[in-house]
């Protein structure tokens, strides 16, 4: 016989932490509110709904809002 042992098959194995969904609330909240937000400025930011006078945020986003598929001209 030989002493080579077996491995215990959870030697080794990593385990993420466990993260609760009262956790997850505030955190999916704050994500949800950011991509508004994004998307407002993406979308909507010129002409009557404008919340910054000028062109500078049209300008800064208009690439983005042709990839995205949102018209502007």
């Amino acid at each position: 016989m030989s002493d080579v042992a077996l491995p215990s098959p959870h030697a080794g194995t990593l385990t993420g932490p466990v993260v609760s969904g009262r956790d997850l609330v505030p955190w999916a909240i704050l994500a949800g509110a950011v991509m508004l937000v994004l998307l407002y400025f993406i979308g909507a930011e010129e002409g009557a709904t404008s919340v910054i006078a000028g062109t500078s945020v049209h300008e800064f986003v208009h690439d983005a809002r042709h990839l995205l598929g949102f018209p502007c001209h």
